[in-house]
């Protein structure tokens, strides 16, 4: 006989199969024996017929294409003989899938097999049709399948829920009809179709609402029963698993009841008794009494409220994570932090178990260990667990510890009790894993370091102790030259020593060599090193013996190949070998930093392109504390698409910004039109000049460190800087800061008085909506008519008080704005008081042009952000 004829046997042809050494002699075989089973296709030949379909099963599993044979599968389902209709199912369900034209024609087959006297093939058409049927097979033969649940044998009863619950997941309109039936099923005595009865009143609950309303109200109760039978019945051999009755049965029995008691007051009171019971009374040693267990737990924190079965549940799941089994802990972890949003007072008594899951040697259970950690975290038991992880954090493995520090940062930021621990917590992270930290994390600490006034000296001094101790964290680093740049001397001097501190000896030249290693150190970055020459800078005028070691090191990075360094150096060295007498105003520190407005940003109640209204507070630290996320320039805010609207510069030249280059875009100051190309507007409010902020004093003379002293776009250096200041030069005052006047080119820092040059123009209503009204008031400069003063009144129309109120306003480029800070950022409600906000605009084109503005205004109402926009373009003629 020719090997690869239709009457080879598959056993044979799996033989040639597995004798093949390439893909390609596989491929040659499979080819020839689908010829010869073409062949004997064509030939209709009814003896090979069920051989050749169980060999197109083997091929099609092979994963070669035997649709040529789909329907032998029907001519071999409309056999009369069992074995044929055995393998003609077989190769239905294999073969075909629901979205198969050919299952059409196979519908009155399954139907009259469903009607079938030999139960057996009766069985066989339900494995098909709960395999493989459609939305239509599904209407058309849900009847058959509906009758058969109540078969006398209790093979195809079950063989037929099986098939219901396929049925009513294509079809839930037919859910109503299989309602008795089902419920019916839950008297059985066979395990098998009891089974299967929960599993369909199950599905039947999930799929209508009416169904479940009946089987709560019917069924309750006897299904309390048969689960309180279960758990009391007595040694079954045909059912036993691990000296437990039918765990299958178990776990079906109390998802079923999840669902019945979910949102149910009634139905949980009915079960929590027999709950109560399964939890006390199944063994946990083996596995199967774990999962009846669990099935036990979920339930209970499914069901309507009963704290005593939820303590039960929740001390379960504590015994779980003393398992020695991964899985169990892992799905134990898992439970509680469901369960922590039920009752975090049960959850915490397990609080030293999870933590030592936090120690695991398995990285999903240490993940979900550690989320779990975070979650329990609270006012009282914040330091404990702080110090637990912070413990664990010095021996846990590299992969870990990037996880664990987000952690360790988020629980300290969130819940530290005082200053003074948030200091010490966060640099104990630095020091164990400072290359782990986020950027805004230690941005975070600068500020609430420049918050914490009484702290400086204790914090520079631990700083310097912790550097000396490690140079391999980065961000530790970073956060100690920024300190000892702004308190230096109170480290040398010992100054604000705390009780729990003693004194340390460090001189000037020691501080000026932990800058000076940070910058030589291999592993420091741009951002570093630009800091580092900024601390230095700093020192030189609070460390006057100093002063010439620090011109050297400047001198040094003249010619650096990092563009920022050199320019940083050469602009420390004009200001070190040129204006001597005005140093040391402008090394003084920082002022106090915003740390709500920080907090706001970060957490994006704020928008990130408006400042606080405290103006200069609310600069950036020696200019690399970014805000949560870069922001646009306002013009771009605003979206103003004249053609006057200057293009953001590609180099980001936002002169906060150019501090340390190659960090994210600070935020413009408030109210600021942004000139991308000189920052004139913001450095003149930086400086207090041209502009009467009550906010900006002369401890904001110093902020000009913040700043790059040279434009990036616009190439000017310190010697062409008034250039870049449109401000007319003047003589210079006998008793007014000649030091300034130097260095920005002759300018004085007198402003010029505002008076009218008897010219009266018409008060504008500048913008109405049905909730504000916005009023503007012009006045003129006597010696400038390009200048106009404006005095914007806001009045709040509706009967709700707005709070956190901020105008922002853009130009085009023609005209140059500058905004004082708003009198308030609260509108009472009804007219009952105003906000006034001064703006002085410049027209470069004044006679020419007339003057245009596009506005932004926000607020919040009842905790709601609130923002409104308009134009204002019917401004008086001749401004």
């Amino acid at each position: 006989m020719n090997p690869f004829s239709s009457g080879t046997r598959l056993r044979d042809m799996i033989r040639s199969i597995r004798a093949c050494k390439t893909a390609a002699d596989e491929r040659a075989v499979v080819r020839k024996e689908c010829a010869a089973i073409r062949a004997a296709i064509s030939e209709n030949d009814p003896g090979y017929r069920h051989r050749n379909m169980a060999k197109l099963m083997f091929i099609h599993m092979l994963g070669y294409p035997t649709h040529f044979g789909q329907m032998e599968c029907l001519k071999l389902i409309a056999s009369p003989g069992f074995p044929e209709k055995r393998i003609g199912y077989l190769g239905l369900m294999l073969l075909l899938d629901e979205r198969q034209e050919v299952l059409m024609l196979v519908t009155n087959s399954l139907k009259q097999d469903l009607n079938h006297t030999n139960q057996y093939i009766v069985g066989l058409a339900l494995c098909a049709l709960g395999n493989i049927c459609s939305a239509e097979m599904a209407r058309d033969l849900a009847p058959e399948v509906e009758r058969l649940l109540q078969f006398r044998d209790p093979n195809v009863r079950k063989k037929a829920a099986l098939c219901s619950v396929r049925i009513i997941k294509k079809v839930p309109d037919l859910a109503e009809n299989f309602i008795n039936p089902a419920a019916a099923l839950l008297k059985e005595k066979h395990h098998g179709v009891l089974i299967t009865g929960v599993q369909l009143c199950t599905d039947l609950c999930r799929a209508s609402e009416d169904a479940l309303e009946y089987f709560r109200k019917k069924c309750t109760d006897a299904v309390v029963k048969v689960l309180k039978d279960l758990v009391n019945s007595a040694y079954a051999p045909e059912y036993d698993v691990a000296g437990i009755t039918d765990p299958f049965l178990h776990i079906r029995l109390l998802r079923f009841l999840r669902v019945l008691g979910h949102g149910d007051v009634d139905a949980s009171d009915c079960m929590n008794d027999i709950l109560a019971q399964v939890a006390t009374k199944t063994e946990s040693i083996k596995n199967a009494g774990n999962a009846i267990l669990y099935e036990c737990v979920e339930t209970i924190m499914s069901i309507e409220d009963n704290s005593g079965l939820r303590v039960l549940a929740i001390n379960i799941l504590g015994r779980f994570l003393s398992n020695r089994d991964n899985n169990i802990r892992y799905v134990a972890l898992n439970m509680l932090t469901r369960a922590i949003n039920i009752d975090s007072q049960a959850v915490q008594r397990h609080r030293t178990t999870i933590l030592e899951c936090v120690k695991d040697s398995d990285a999903s259970i240490r993940k979900r260990a550690l989320e779990l950690v975070y979650l329990l975290v609270n006012e009282s038991n914040v330091k404990p667990l702080t110090k637990e992880l912070i413990d664990y954090l010095e021996v846990s493995d590299h992969e870990f510890k990037g996880d664990l520090t987000t952690k360790i940062c988020s629980i300290v930021d969130k819940f530290s009790p005082e200053k003074i621990w948030y200091i010490d917590q966060m640099m104990k992270v630095l020091c164990e894993a400072g290359n782990y930290v986020k950027d805004e994390v230690w941005h975070a600490l600068i500020v609430v370091i420049s918050n914490a006034v009484n702290l400086h000296g204790y914090t520079v001094r631990s700083l310097y102790k912790a550097v000396q101790a490690s140079t391999e964290q980065e961000t530790l680093v970073k956060v100690a030259i920024w300190c000892l740049g702004e308190y230096g001397d109170m480290l040398v001097n010992n100054v604000g020593m705390l009780d729990i501190e003693e004194p340390i000896t460090v001189t000037e030249s020691d501080a000026i060599d932990v800058i000076e290693m940070a910058i030589k150190h291999h592993n420091s970055d741009t951002t570093t090193r630009a800091m580092s020459l900024i601390a230095l800078l700093k020192l030189s005028s609070r460390f006057p013996a100093c002063s010439q070691r620090v011109k050297e090191i400047l001198l040094q990075h003249k010619g650096s190949l990092l563009l920022e360094l050199q320019q940083r150096a050469i602009e420390f060295n004009s200001i070190t070998e040129r204006h001597q007498n005005i140093r040391p105003a402008l090394m003084e520190r920082m002022p106090v930093l915003d740390e709500a407005t920080y907090n706001g940003r970060k957490g994006g109640s704020l928008p990130a392109s408006v400042s606080s209204s405290n103006g200069p507070s609310a600069n950036l630290p020696n200019g690399v504390l970014k805000a949560a996320a870069p922001a646009p320039p306002l013009v771009d805010l605003l979206d103003l698409s004249s053609d006057d609207v200057p293009a953001p510069s590609s180099s980001g030249g936002h002169f906060l910004q150019d501090l340390l280059g190659d960090l994210s875009p600070a935020p413009p100051l408030s109210g600021s039109s942004q000139n991308q190309k000189s920052g004139t507007d913001a450095l003149l409010d930086l400086l207090s000049i041209g502009g009467s902020s009550p906010a900006a004093n002369t401890s904001a003379i110093p902020d000009i460190l913040s700043l790059s002293l040279e434009s990036k776009n616009s190439g000017t250096t310190l010697d062409g800087l008034s250039s870049v200041l449109s401000i007319p030069k003047q003589a210079p005052s006998p008793n007014g800061p000649a030091p300034i006047m130097d260095l920005l080119g002759g300018l004085s820092s007198s402003q010029p008085t505002i008076e009218s040059n008897g010219l009266q123009f018409p008060s504008i209503v500048a913008f109405e909506s049905s909730n504000l009204k916005m009023t503007f008031d012009f006045a003129k400069e006597s010696a400038n008519p390009q200048t106009t003063s404006i005095k914007a009144t806001f009045i709040n129309l509706s009967a709700n008080v707005y709070t956190d109120f901020i105008f922002q306003a853009a130009v085009p480029k023609f005209l140059q704005l500058h905004l004082d800070p708003a009198s308030s950022t609260t509108l009472p409600a009804s007219g009952n008081g105003s906000v006034t906000q001064s703006l002085r605009v410049t027209n470069s084109q004044h006679g020419k042009k007339p003057l245009v503005m596009r506005l932004r205004i926000g607020y919040k109402v009842n905790g709601k952000d609130v923002l409104e926009e308009g134009q204002i373009s019917n401004f008086p003629r001749n401004l």
